[in-house]
């Protein structure tokens, strides 16, 4: 029996072999694992915008280079001099080559100021390349900006910006000119990474695998790649690769953890945290410092005969400050054992406390080794 009818066989028997009742609680390949060396690429270029109303870099050094060179490419010559970079700008241009696109295809780019230019509302990108990492070019980018910003500015400086108006999109604005080579067709065998590795996770999605497609076929080779044996012949190959990756897993659950914000304010708690036994104090003291000052000018009063003079004196400032201190009731609260989140949270709400509060009951509590789960704070 050759593999080509296993293949058929395979596809037959898969339809079989998923139960309906799983895809409820059960994740796709592909929504959890990609392919090794099916990826994006980044690609980048630098450009001039022309036809702006006035929103340009003006006089920067850079743009009018960068005008002088694009005119002489025409066999114009002119000096730098005699060139008004008010309606043109220079931007960075950037782009996402997706893997398999072919010659002729075109792209979506963002187009952003990397100037003085207070819009680009209007504009026109001329000719770019857009290179890799390798310094090759991959696409050539041209065409008119779409923007959702606005800005405005009278003249008396006062100005009104609505959204972003120096970033810009043009959609399928860049043609592709390079195909990036791959390995897809190149191998036996095609590996299967992991978007969040796990080792649960990993041994269980080489299972889904094989009792689908048979023995062997998948091996987890650790927590993140799974690898994959795969049909050589190229139209097998994009056909079980459309079946493999919908394939439907049952993911390991997350590990404990607890995510803290500390700039935010924000606390995420993962829903397998659990709190051993423990008795937590919280309370909180204010101190109120009120400082005021008391103002005394007195006055001089000198009586010769029948006339009196009075002079003011130099006023006298003295400082009165107030110190109030003020200190809530300490509210105390019990864990038992095995404390599940959602008793975490209702026992932390019910004495009022705020997000400060709950960020330093949780690290205390992970200082007396009473928190079950990671502690993390971005």
């Amino acid at each position: 029996m050759n593999f080509q009818f296993i293949f058929k066989l395979t596809i037959f028997t898969m339809l079989l072999a998923v139960p309906a009742s799983n895809a409820v609680h059960a994740e796709r390949v592909k929504d959890i694992a990609g392919i090794a060396g099916v990826r994006s690429n980044q690609l980048v270029g630098y450009g001039i915008v022309v036809g702006l109303s006035g929103t340009g870099d003006g006089n920067s050094g850079l743009t009018l280079q960068s005008m002088q060179a694009m005119v002489s490419r025409f066999g114009l010559v002119t000096d730098v001099s005699g060139l008004n970079a008010k309606n043109a700008a220079a931007v960075m241009i950037t782009a996402e080559l997706p893997p398999f696109t072919k010659l002729g295809q075109t792209l979506d780019i963002t187009v952003s100021t990397m100037g003085g230019a207070n819009s680009l509302r209007g504009g026109t990108l001329l000719m770019s390349p857009l290179l890799g990492a390798d310094g090759e070019t991959y696409a050539i980018a041209q065409g008119n900006l779409v923007v959702g910003g606005l800005g405005v500015q009278g003249g008396d400086q006062s100005s009104l910006v609505v959204n972003i108006p120096t970033v810009g999109r043009i959609p399928r604005g860049a043609s592709v000119e390079r195909m990036v080579p791959s390995s897809f067709l190149e191998t036996p065998y095609l590996v299967l990474n992991l978007h969040r590795g796990d080792f649960t996770t990993a041994s269980n999605t080489a299972e889904a695998i094989n009792n689908i497609f048979g023995p062997d076929v998948a091996v987890p080779l650790d927590a993140n790649s799974i690898r994959v044996r795969a049909p050589a012949d190229p139209s097998q190959r994009v056909s079980f690769m459309s079946l493999l990756e919908n394939v439907e897993v049952q993911q390991a659950e997350p590990p404990a953890r607890v995510i803290i914000n500390s700039r935010t304010g924000t606390v995420v708690i993962g829903g397998n945290v659990r709190v051993t036994p423990a008795a937590v104090t919280h309370g909180s003291m204010t101190v109120s410092v009120n400082e005021d000052f008391n103002v005394d000018q007195g006055q001089t009063v000198v009586t010769n005969g029948d006339q009196t003079v009075v002079a003011p004196n130099d006023p006298v400032i003295t400082p009165d400050t107030e110190i109030a201190v003020s200190e809530e009731t300490a509210t105390a609260f019990v864990f038992d054992t095995g404390v599940s989140l959602s008793s975490l949270v209702n026992a932390i709400n019910a004495v009022g406390a705020s997000a400060s509060d709950l960020v330093a009951i949780l690290e205390a509590l992970r200082e007396a080794g009473a928190l079950r789960a990671e502690l993390i704070i971005i």
